[in-house]
């Protein structure tokens, strides 16, 4: 193939020529014929990674391929597309070939580039079989050059041109650039975890510190492996785009934050109120609730508040006030999750939020309920302004010890990642609500007494993570040393 500003090699020149494990900032693109458990294709991609080179396909990549329930799992996102897709078909079996996420027929477009997605590999064969009443994904995977048949080649090498020209990875950019940053938001979500003005302040910050910065969106899952490391400004959860880009950033090696394990551990407060419990550290008096056994909540008294285990930014959260009321709401929120959380009601005037990075308090910030509501959020409020209430942001010297203290208990839990963790005071005694994997960070608000040092410190968390030491000392020697970024095939 003859693709322009691509440099093609064998798998013996990769293997065997010192000269290649030297280079740094390359991206290998693995089109061996045989992938296997230590073959010279498993091996290209296996030193590829041990050289700190960014490799398509991953070791993981091709040991997800083998695993038959994952294959399934993953592709059930995709079921909706598959009968649209492949309904004028009459056989019982259907094979797709997808070259860099592209079909040689436009009406499996759309198909083929989704699949590439979730499996990122140069070339794959999907396997599709109807059950009698729809199709399946039999098998996915990755094919050799040798068994591609000769009528596809002249679409291939196009769709390889295609492929690495729409690359940002393949173009020339300016030196000062060292580490590809992405920063993962939602532009219709309406209450996002920065605004736009946090937004900016993120990327001037990270540009200072010699970051290309881009701004994606769940689109942009297969373009994961193109960033050194992932910022998710963007509302997280379990069964959700973002932990599945932000499970796919850490199988490529990059920086994530938030992690997925950290949006795993946070996303579910049937999760946190074990983990919590079980570590003594307070908490409101907590009930799980199983949908074949309701219990009732005279244990809690009324009012109490209700939960859906994914609950965030205040929706999925109820106050009732009898056990009519409770046995209503809890029979109706049933209906989507079998388990759910029934908590003592603790009227404050306000919620502490302690913002901690890698075990160290950022911030600490006191929210006032909204006007006239039991929450610091009121959804139903048809006054925008009344929608939250206000905030004092303080030095985290002037907030009590012991709320600080448990906040940093209930973090060091979960990880070293950024969180969020809200208390309750009474009488002097903390009580953690929940810790949130995505806090808010938002300009005016939580940046209000360090500024920019809140999103310097945010990046260079990241940017210490690429490096596995001292972010600084590296930073001087790559600023030395740049070498502009090379792919290979």
């Amino acid at each position: 193939m003859d693709v322009p500003g691509v440099e093609v090699i064998s798998p013996r020149t990769y293997l065997s020529d010192s000269g290649f494990s030297k280079l740094r900032n390359v991206r290998v693109f693995n089109l061996s014929n045989d992938y296997a458990y230590q073959t010279r294709g498993y091996y290209v991609s296996l030193l590829a990674e041990a050289r700190g080179h960014k490799v398509v396909p991953s070791v993981k990549n091709m040991l997800d391929l083998r695993e038959r329930a994952l294959v399934k799992s993953v592709s059930d996102d995709l079921d909706a597309l598959v009968q649209k897709s492949l309904k004028r078909i009459r056989s019982g079996e259907f094979v797709l070939s997808i070259y860099f996420g592209q079909n040689i027929s436009n009406q499996y477009a759309r198909l083929a580039k989704e699949l590439h997605k979730l499996f990122q590999a140069p070339f794959l064969r999907a396997r599709f079989v109807h059950n009698g009443r729809k199709w399946e994904v039999y098998s996915i995977r990755t094919i050799p050059l040798k068994e591609v048949p000769e009528h596809h080649l002249p679409y291939l090498e196009k769709f390889a041109i295609d492929y690495f020209e729409r690359k940002r990875y393949d173009l020339a950019r300016p030196g000062k650039y060292i580490y590809d940053l992405a920063i993962l938001i939602n532009p219709e979500e309406p209450s996002p975890p920065s605004n736009k003005k946090a937004l900016a302040a993120f990327e001037e910050v990270a540009i200072k510190l010699g970051c290309y910065v881009e701004f994606i969106t769940k689109e942009d899952y297969d373009r994961i492996g193109e960033f050194d490391a992932l910022l998710i400004r963007e509302t997280t959860a379990v069964n959700h785009h973002t932990y599945r880009m932000a499970r796919r950033a850490q199988s490529e090696g990059l920086a994530v934050l938030d992690s997925p394990d950290s949006i795993l551990k946070c996303a579910n407060k049937v999760y946190l109120t074990e983990l919590l419990r079980n570590a003594k550290i307070p908490t409101p008096k907590t009930l799980v609730l199983l949908s074949d056994n309701p219990r009732d909540a005279d244990s809690l008294g009324f009012p109490c508040v209700l939960k859906l285990p994914d609950s965030s930014f205040s929706q999925g959260v109820v106050k009732v006030s009898s056990k009519e009321e409770f046995k209503e709401k809890v029979k109706e929120m049933l209906k989507t999750s079998d388990l759910l959380i029934a908590q003592e009601f603790m009227p404050t005037e306000y919620d502490w939020r302690v913002g901690i990075l890698n075990n160290e308090v950022l911030f600490a910030c006191r929210y006032y309920m909204a006007s006239g509501h039991w929450q610091i959020y009121n959804w139903n409020s048809k006054k925008k302004s009344e929608v939250e209430g206000n905030f004092d942001i303080m030095d985290p010297s002037d907030a009590p010890h012991q709320v600080l203290e448990t906040a940093l208990k209930a973090t060091r839990l979960i990880g070293n990642g950024l969180y969020g963790v809200d208390i309750k005071e009474l009488d002097g005694k903390p009580f953690v609500i929940e810790v949130n994997d995505n806090p808010n960070i938002d300009a005016g608000v939580e940046d209000g007494l360090l500024k920019d040092e809140i999103y310097r410190k945010i990046i260079m968390f990241l940017l210490e993570q690429i490096n596995g030491s001292s972010f600084r000392q590296l930073s001087d020697d790559k600023n030395r040393n740049k070498q502009e970024k090379n792919s290979l095939i």
